[in-house]
Order: structure tokens, then C-alpha cells, then sequence
């Protein structure tokens, strides 16, 4: 049996066909949104913006994305054999539709793309990412009105990226477009629902990343929702619970990639919650550190409990349960931007350097703060160095961002536990240097995965409980 997992990140898109006879990815394919959408002037996902806390991207790129990249797997592979549907979005990224959402959804028309015929739908043009750290007044509202109680019933304090804080920004600075909407989706849901041809709902991996879903009741929490801004609740999507296996429908308009319509749709989560299915980590025991645009350290979580420093969170797990996170977010961009400062090549970045220089540097670290930083909160000020970064060779460099990075990421994940094995995944996982930094800090075996793309994987092995 064959299922699709479909992962749309920060700067991607991947379709992967998972044979559960085999246990393997039979076809990976993917479309980058800056050399293959060229038209949507987001290089790296998101519109470029002199102001470092604004990160939005066009809903519409994804959209064009996603036709793109099913076109590519048709010709790749028999999407007639694919028995069912999952996948994965972005963390925190909103998007937001007006009354029309409903009925244009349900009447998609293959002879058009979904870009064109759902252009006019949008009640906010541009959609807040993960990235986007602008709201800082928002969460100060939020903390003075709940306290600890955000924390405590949501898993998370107020977080300036999560999408509550964007939601009351909109509501507040833009008043009749946010009246204008009849629906809030995450970049999770809102994909889902596209290949249902319905509204779908927001799983409790992706929707707890919100800081308005009540972990303890496993719903919208009425009281945050009545705070934060007018009728909110009736503009959310219903909620997706661990355990359900109801799927969704493939609307028809997919027949034209050669998808059989109706096949089972599996509501999408969000790709942190899919790469912790994707690593086998969806049991307690084992933690996931994804090194992609951002590093986020994640595991199950046998019981409840939350970060007492606020910069981790909680998130429902995929597989029934929590899952524990900790985001940094000057990952992989961070590290290519030092890279290419550097003008040294892949090898040398990723194992060269690590052989020319002692583990610890000698105390030299080098903390890049490219994006302002979340984990510990930091404004983007560029590296920040202990030493004279100009008068030290390439090698001691790229050791002290790494180590930097490694040793900033163990402080900040006390609070989960200890792990004796650590599994790596994400484009950097391929980094002898990076893995071997990861061993010697945590002081753990790190293994990597077969099938590197771990959310997309996810997203094909939660499709496979439809059926």
C-alpha cells in the first residue's frame, strides 16, 4: 500500500510516497519556493522586510506550490496506486479567508489553478510565518490578563510568534478586514482543506502552537478567545484530537495529477508534531533534533509539565499524548549565511573544520544572531562572538557557531529530561561536525534516519491510519 506524506515548510514543499509493505519512500519530490517561484519574490519563503521582526509570506505561493509539486510526482510516479493523503505545515503561520471560503473550496475546477480561482478569498493578503516576532504588545496584553494560566492550560506563555498574538495585531490594526473573515486556518489546515475540497480542522500537534487551544480540555479555550478579539471563536476551524482516524475526502479537482478522488485526506498537523511520527520518536524515550531553518529539539512526553524559564512548549502529539519542544531560531539559514561569509564549501563546513580543531574550541563560541533570536530571546544583532572573530582561521570559526549553537540548545532542553539516544534529522543532519557536536554536548548517541525527510515521512504514516 502506498500513501502520500506532503510537507510544506519555511522554504519548501516535498511530496513523499511511503510503500508500508517495504517501510520505505518509494519517490521524494519537492519544490523550492525561491528558485521555483520566482514570481512570488520570497527568496527564502518569506517577503524580504527591513524590519526584522516582520516575516510574511504570500498564501498564494503556496498554493501554486502545491500544484507544482503534485505535477512533479505524477510524472515521477502512479499517483493512481496512492491509497491515502497526510502531511504537514509550518508551524504558527495564519491565514486568513473571507465568507466566499466556504462555498469556492467545495467547487474547485481543474481546468484553472488553485492560485487563480482562489486569489479573490483572502480577507489578509499576506500571511504571519513562524518567523514573524512583531508582536510584542499583544502578548504583553495577554500575560497581564491570564498569567501563568496561558501557560498552564495551553503549554506555552504568550509567544510573540505564535498566532493568537497575530490574530489580535489584525483585529486591532486592521479592524474591518479581520471583521471581513470568516475563517482562520494554519498554513496546516488550510491545505488540508484545499485537497478535501471542505473546511477542514486544526490537529492538536499544530493547534496547540496557537496559545489558544486548552491542552487539559483538548478545545478552543472560550475565555482567551473572548479576550483576544471579537467573535473569535466562530472564526476558527473545529479541532482535530489524537486517536481520531475520521479522514477527509480527495476532492475531484485532484483527478488531474491522477489521484482517485475520494481517497482518504488525514487532517494535517503541523511538521514538528509530523517529523516527531516521521522519527519513530512518537513514543517516549527517544528525542528528535530537526536541523532545518530553524533547530527544534522535540520528544514525547510521558506526562504534562512545562518549561518553568517559558522558552519551551508543550504540543499535542500526533500518536495520542504531548510532545515537548524547544525551538532556536537561527538554525540552518543562520549557519549557510556564516558559510558563505566564510566562502568555504560544504565539506570543509561540515567535517574539514571539525578535524582541524579541538572539541571545546578552547572556549571559543560565536553565537549567530542573523534573526532575532527566541531561544533566549535576543535582538538580530549579528554574531556574537567571545573572541577576535576576524583574526581566527575558518576552522576555529565554524566550530564556535556550531558548538555555540549545540551548547545553547542543550542549556535551553533541561527541563525535558535526559536522552540516551538522539535522532537528527533535517538537511544539516548530513554535518559529520554538526552530529558529533550534538554526541559530545548531550552526551548521547545520535543516530540518523534512513529517509531525511522525517515530516514528510510523518505525514505518510499518519495517512496510513485512514486506511
Amino acid at each position: 500500500m502506498y500513501t502520500l506524506g506532503i510537507d510544506s515548510s519555511t522554504q519548501s514543499i516535498k511530496a513523499l510516497v511511503y510503500d508500508s509493505q517495504t517501510r520505505k519512500a518509494v519517490t521524494t519530490v519537492s519544490v523550492n519556493f525561491g528558485k521555483e517561484l520566482p514570481e512570488f519574490g520570497s527568496p527564502d519563503g518569506f517577503f524580504p522586510n527591513a524590519d526584522p521582526l516582520v516575516r510574511h509570506a504570500n498564501p498564494l505561493m503556496w498554493l501554486a506550490a502545491l500544484d507544482k509539486v503534485l505535477s512533479k510526482l505524477q510524472a515521477a510516479f502512479d499517483t493512481s496506486k496512492i491509497a491515502a493523503i497526510g502531511g504537514d505545515g509550518q508551524q504558527h503561520g495564519s491565514v486568513y479567508l473571507g465568507g466566499e471560503w466556504f462555498e469556492r473550496v467545495a467547487s474547485l475546477d481543474p481546468a484553472s489553478d488553485l492560485a487563480t480561482q482562489l486569489a479573490n478569498l483572502f480577507s489578509r493578503k499576506t500571511s504571519p510565518i513562524w518567523m514573524d516576532s512583531s508582536t510584542t504588545r499583544q502578548c504583553k496584553e495577554l500575560e497581564a490578563k491570564f498569567g501563568k494560566y496561558l501557560q498552564e492550560v495551553t503549554g506555552s506563555p504568550a509567544i510573540e510568534r505564535f498566532t493568537l498574538p497575530q490574530i489580535m495585531k489584525f483585529a486591532h490594526e486592521e479592524p474591518a478586514a479581520y471583521e471581513a473573515t470568516a475563517r482562520i486556518h494554519l498554513v496546516s489546515s488550510f491545505l488540508a482543506s484545499v485537497l478535501a475540497g471542505a473546511d477542514a480542522p486544526v490537529d492538536t500537534g499544530d493547534g496547540a502552537g496557537m496559545n489558544v487551544l486548552n491542552l487539559k480540555t483538548l478545545d478552543w479555550d472560550g475565555d482567551i478567545c473572548s479576550f483576544a478579539a471579537p467573535g473569535l471563536l466562530a472564526k476558527l476551524p473545529g479541532v482535530f484530537k489524537p486517536g481520531d482516524t475520521t479522514p477527509l475526502k480527495l476532492a475531484p479537482y485532484f483527478a488531474k495529477y491522477g489521484f482517485v478522488p475520494g481517497i482518504p485526506v488525514m487532517p494535517f498537523t503541523g511538521d514538528n508534531p509530523a517529523s516527531l511520527v516521521g522519527t519513530g520518536a512518537d513514543k517516549p524515550g527517544v528525542a528528535v533534533i530537526s536541523l532545518g531553518t530553524s533547530d527544534v529539539f522535540f520528544a514525547a512526553m510521558e506526562n504534562f509539565k512545562t518549561d518553568p524559564n517559558g522558552y519551551g512548549h508543550v504540543f499535542g502529539n500526533p500518536s495520542g499524548g504531548f510532545m515537548s519542544l524547544a525551538c532556536v531560531k537561527n538554525g540552518s539559514l543562520a549557519r549557510e549565511k556564516v558559510r558563505a561569509q566564510l566562502g568555504v564549501d560544504y565539506k570543509f563546513f561540515d567535517e574539514t573544520a571539525f578535524e582541524l580543531t579541538p572539541a571545546g574550541n578552547d572556549g571559543k563560541r560565536a553565537f549567530p544572531y542573523f534573526e532575532s533570536e527566541i531561544t533566549p530571546l535576543h535582538p538580530a544583532t549579528g554574531l556574537d562572538a567571545n573572541f577576535d572573530w576576524d583574526a581566527a582561521s575558518d576552522a576555529v570559526r565554524v566550530r564556535a557557531v556550531i558548538e555555540a549553537q549545540v551548547a545553547n540548545m542543550f542549556e535551553r532542553t533541561r527541563w525535558i529530561g535526559s536522552f540516551d539516544t538522539i535522532r537528527v534529522t533535517g538537511g544539516a543532519s548530513r554535518s559529520k561536525g554538526i552530529r558529533d557536536t550534538i554526541a559530545a554536548i548531550f552526551g548521547a548517541k545520535v543516530e540518523t534516519l534512513e529517509i531525511p525527510d522525517s515530516a514528510a515521512l510523518g505525514g505518510a504514516l499518519i495517512a496510513a491510519r485512514a486506511v
